[in-house]
């Protein structure tokens, strides 16, 4: 920095000069960049959107339902004016929609609403109304990725209707926002990001797959809208519009072909005994080997996973090498049985590639993907899927082998 000084005042013509002045140069020159403050945003001048739902009002219009955090003093306090928010903790939230004919237009009719500036940054939640979904959702998802306000990483989630789940009050958390955000945070379904959606959606196969939101049913002493939202199966799209849904069973089947399974537990009946055995994941790979023979075109799913056995309701003695070794196949079979029947409806019904399949040729056999990308819609539903599921066993559980049986009653 000294060295910097020196050539300033060089260039300035200062041959010489005290080695003081270089004292009181070096502290000034520090403390300049940090006088950057013309351009902030007070907090207190902001409008803080928590999540945002998107319906189809008409052909033409769409109705833009957002969740606004609203600031209070702490002590309790009602609901938002609008009837929709949470008493719990020191804020609460508030409801407000305005229509446009794209969410553009819609934020800005939206923004005459609200004496203080619209604010996307903790907008973490966006969710596409199903008439809207069906009529198509590229446009507005351009929004989302132009404007500088939303978030690339919000979680993105399709429901019959945006507005209900916005304005749902949970009982536990302090706004659906927030509920939705921690649900997406288990990765008990599927878990899609605005970015997500948008590499999907201009991929080689064009189709999407997004989490499906629920209302659960409210308690019988309480408001119909004091209930949560939950993540209850898919949403698949093809290009931009959706074209059918995939329930929760078969959702966990889709998870582990696109490799995306985080937590699974597998309960099935062992040949061996009545009863039940429960697993729980612990890790997972998913492999998705390309093969093209001649006009013949067919995909490996090879599948690794490491459990551990939580419940054993059979009476078998786990410790046995021979049993653990039937368990792990029947295990494998089971995770088989959940792929192959995740497979028939977007492949067979709704001829839309959510697995991927179309990216694993293409990087595999670029110049026949080159030739054949244009026929992938026929050529998709042709493609033979193969399974290959490999699971072991690591433990057993914490408890002996007798630990709710008398010892006579263990199968040897």
């Amino acid at each position: 920095m000294i060295d910097i000084i020196r050539l300033i005042l060089q260039k300035a013509g200062m041959t010489a000069f005290p080695g003081k002045a270089v004292g009181l140069l070096l502290p000034l020159l520090l403390v300049i960049p940090l006088a950057g403050c013309w351009d902030r945003n007070e907090v207190n001048d902001l409008m803080l959107i928590m999540a945002a739902g998107l319906d189809k009002r008409d052909d033409k219009t769409i109705e833009l339902s957002v969740e606004v955090y609203v600031p209070k003093a702490s002590g309790g306090g009602e609901h938002g004016a609008s009837g929709t928010g949470s008493s719990t903790g020191g804020a609460q939230t508030l409801i407000k929609s305005a229509y446009g004919v794209t969410l553009a237009d819609a934020m800005a009719k939206l923004q005459e609403q609200f004496p203080r500036r619209i604010f996307w940054g903790h907008c973490e939640i966006f969710i596409f109304g199903e008439e809207l979904a069906k009529q198509g959702i590229r446009n507005q998802l351009d929004f989302m990725m132009r404007a500088p306000g939303p978030r690339e990483r919000a979680d993105v989630f399709v429901s019959s209707e945006a507005k209900k789940v916005i304005g749902l009050i949970p009982p536990i958390e302090r706004s659906s926002a927030e509920v939705l955000r921690e649900m997406a945070k288990l990765q008990t379904g599927m878990k899609v990001t605005v970015k997500d959606l948008a590499e999907m959606l201009i991929g080689d196969a064009q189709a999407a797959a997004v989490p499906w939101v629920d209302i659960a049913p409210a308690d019988p002493y309480k408001q119909p809208n004091q209930t949560i939202g939950f993540i209850h199966g898919t949403a698949i799209f093809k290009k931009d519009k959706m074209v059918g849904k995939l329930d929760d069973r078969l959702t966990r089947g889709l998870l582990w072909l696109r490799d995306e399974v985080a937590t699974s537990t597998v309960t099935f009946t062992p040949k061996e005994s009545t009863g039940y055995i429960s697993s729980k994941l612990l890790r997972s790979k998913t492999q998705l080997i390309p093969k093209i023979e001649g006009d013949k075109w067919s995909v490996t799913v090879k599948i690794d996973t490491e459990d551990d056995v939580i419940q054993n309701t059979t009476g078998m003695d786990l410790n046995k090498p021979d049993i653990s070794r039937s368990l792990e196949r029947q295990l494998a079979e089971a995770i088989e049985n959940r792929i192959k029947a995740a497979l028939v409806r977007p492949q067979k019904q709704l001829n839309a590639d959510i697995f991927n399949f179309a990216e694993a040729f293409h990087r595999k056999y670029p110049q026949e993907w080159k030739e054949a990308k244009e026929r992938w819609n026929e050529l998709f539903p042709t493609v033979e899927v193969r399974t290959e599921a490999t699971a072991k066993i690591l433990r057993t559980g914490m408890a002996t082998v007798g630990a709710t049986r008398k010892e006579g009653e263990v199968k040897k």
